[in-house]
């Protein structure tokens, strides 16, 4: 890990700050001081984009989406995002609400009725107003919004979890090209990457927001007659931009973990209010023949290109979409890191992918096809065109036909409202993070200018065309962060590849550690009944510990090796054996506390959600302390407490041979 970044005073990396603040005010001044010319511009960029480059979005959506699901599939999976001894940061309840609440909140209620409605009446091939066409219409809808969108949040998300937890690098993104790069990430071609992703964090928040906001004013003037313009808009934006500075300051399990639960409350209410008061046993069939329509033509639709068809419905959709989820992937995956330390990569995908979409095309098929059978089989068209007309107001115009549409419909603003607030709190965290060497413990007015800036983006984007130039921003400032992302894949495998060896390594027979003296197994013994106190532990570290570890430090020298025996904080004591080019040798003896067999759990709940403290004796009567093993990966979780001198240095010896072996596998 880079010393300047965990030792630095500063509170932000200033080329990032200061190079990514002025090139997203000079793309505000130019949308708002030369709208009309920014309007044309941006969709001349669009349509060059879409014409040009879209077989490139295609196969790195393609390539990302393979990625992801090997690396779960493969022995890749076993491996931790922390030591192996990290437990997950958050249960599952509060990982998906938030996993939610950041990837997809305001997009599921925008898109939720308008997308399914807009393919069923407008297909990219094939007739309009029969059943093929709402069949069409699902299956498209599910490939925008299924696994292809999480597998990307999932990738950055993996790749920024895996070299912070595992490698303790910095929490950004340039952190994925040590593989390649090495240290130079701490230079300019590191900033870059941290640049280029906080742009497209900030351009792809903003679209969110732009969204967002033309619903809130949809919702309001469609229950109290508040009138639609940019000026109600941009209202709507400084108000939720000020509730989202006042969750970002209040702190991740504050604020946005709390938001992001009772969001997640009001749409599970709102999912079953639609499936219960609608036709429950049809959308349960049309949910099943979903997914397996999408399931049979995932391929096909993966690279489909239309090429023999040509059409402009390609870049309206699937290119909007997959610019927007790679332009929203750095904010998204850094925040899904930053939520899941802890967790197997095969129990990560699963979470971070699977689940959530699965949930995803739940959402759409109750929505949609509720939609869709309205318009088809109940002669409803006044929906049709509706949505047609305004796709802000297709959620409202399709609560209308439920019983207590008002109260519902007033839900749905008020989710829409607290999606915003969760999206940009959310971004502002992440943006924040990628400006301050991956930290969060940034001063306040930091968190509150990221907030700003974000709101200042969208009001920006939003006058200078609205959704139109908030599209082109969210594909454009997606195609340089593809080529980032491809580089940042190829160093993922590689590191994988190192550290898979490592673990193969460790887990190679060795010879049993045995005792020379008889009474060894008894003082042994003793140590396991009486359970230890952590000043115990600290004396058997420094009088049995330390000398051992100095003593293989000696011989090692002796033998032409650099070595060096330091102390750490609560009698920490590390070993370190130099490789030159190689991974050094890294063996450390921690104190550990646990409850001790007889505690009462039921009084001490919380140790579930987080490790006891190793630094003091508080509680004594309910733990124990153990000296256990840590190496580069974290600790070991056995106990060398009362172990003699000579078994120490016999289990240096045997991880410093697993370590050559480890070594010898990749030259």
């Amino acid at each position: 890990m880079n010393p300047e970044t965990h030792n630095s005073k500063g509170h932000f990396n200033p080329p990032v700050f200061y190079i990514s603040t002025g090139v997203l005010l000079l793309l505000v001044a130019y949308a708002v001081l030369f709208a009309e010319d920014a309007t044309t511009r941006f969709k001349a960029l669009q349509a060059a984009i879409v014409t040009n480059m879209s077989w490139y979005y295609v196969l790195v959506v393609a390539i990302i989406l393979l990625s992801v699901v090997f690396i779960a599939i493969s022995r890749f999976g076993e491996i931790k995002l922390g030591p192996e001894h990290a437990e997950p940061d958050y249960d599952y309840r509060s990982w998906f609400a938030m996993l939610f609440s950041a990837g997809m909140g305001i997009g599921l209620l925008f898109f939720g009725v308008a997308e399914p409605v807009m393919h069923y009446l407008s297909p990219p091939v094939g007739e309009t107003g029969n059943a093929a066409a709402a069949r069409q219409a699902m299956v498209l809808t599910f490939f925008h919004w299924g696994f292809h969108a999480w597998s990307i949040y999932a990738i950055v998300a993996l790749i920024l979890a895996y070299f912070s937890y595992r490698h303790k690098l910095p929490l950004t993104l340039r952190s994925a090209l040590y593989p390649m790069i090495g240290e130079r990430i701490y230079g300019p071609i590191g900033n870059a990457v941290d640049i280029f992703a906080i742009v497209g964090t900030v351009c792809g928040v903003a679209t969110t927001l732009g969204y967002g906001v033309l619903q809130i004013n949809s919702g309001l003037n469609f229950l109290f007659g508040v009138p639609v313009g940019n000026t109600t808009q941009v209202i709507l934006i400084i108000v939720t931009t000020i509730l989202a500075t006042i969750s970002v300051v209040m702190g991740l399990d504050v604020g946005i973990k709390r938001l992001s639960q009772l969001n997640m409350g009001l749409a599970g209410l709102l999912l079953l209010m639609v499936l219960l008061l609608g036709s429950t046993v049809y959308l349960l069939q049309a949910l099943v023949q979903n997914f397996g329509s999408y399931l049979s033509v995932l391929v096909n639709k993966t690279f489909n290109l239309y090429a023999y068809q040509p059409t402009d419905w390609l870049g309206g959709w699937t290119i909007l979409y997959w610019g927007w989820w790679m332009s929203w992937s750095p904010f998204v995956g850094l925040f899904i890191a930053r939520i899941s330390r802890g967790r197997t990569i095969r129990e990560f995908v699963i979470g971070a992918m699977m689940v959530p979409a699965a949930v995803t095309l739940m959402w759409m098929t109750f929505f949609g096809n509720s939609a869709i059978h309205m318009i088809l089989d109940q002669g409803l068209t006044s929906l049709g065109e509706a949505v047609s007309k305004d796709q802000s107001l297709a959620l409202f115009q399709f609560l209308e036909q439920f019983p207590f549409s008002n109260l519902f419909s007033f839900v749905a603003v008020i989710m829409v409202v607290v999606f915003f607030v969760t999206s940009a709190d959310s971004g502002a965290l992440v943006v924040n993070m990628l400006a301050s060497h991956g930290r969060d413990d940034t001063p306040r007015w930091q968190q509150v200018f990221w907030c700003a800036l974000i709101g200042v983006v969208a009001i920006a984007l939003l006058l200078a065309g609205g959704l139109a130039s908030l599209q082109t921003a969210v594909i454009a400032s997606a195609l340089p962060f593809s080529v980032i992302l491809l580089t940042a894949i190829y160093g993922l495998f590689k590191a994988l590849r190192t550290d898979t060896a490592k673990r193969e390594a460790q887990a190679a027979p060795v010879a049993p550690i045995t005792a020379r003296n008889p009474v060894v197994w008894q003082r042994r013994l003793k140590n396991l009944i009486q359970l230890p106190s952590l000043e115990e532990v600290r004396e058997y570290i420094a009088d049995v510990g330390e000398p051992a570890l100095r003593e293989f430090a000696q011989e090692m020298q002796k033998n032409g090796y650099a070595t060096k025996v330091s102390r750490g904080d609560n009698s920490y004591v590390y070993l370190e054996i130099f490789q030159g080019e190689e991974v050094d040798f890294l063996y450390g003896l921690h104190p550990k506390a646990h409850l001790k067999p007889n505690a009462n759990l039921t009084e001490h709940a919380d140790f579930a959600d987080q490790e006891l403290d190793d630094t003091s004796d508080d509680g004594a009567e309910d733990k124990y302390f153990r000296a256990e093993v840590h190496l580069q990966e974290g600790g070991q979780d056995y106990d060398v407490m009362g172990w003699t001198a000579d078994q120490l240095l016999t289990d240096i010896l045997t991880q410093y041979e697993r370590h050559l072996q480890f070594l010898h596998t990749l030259r």
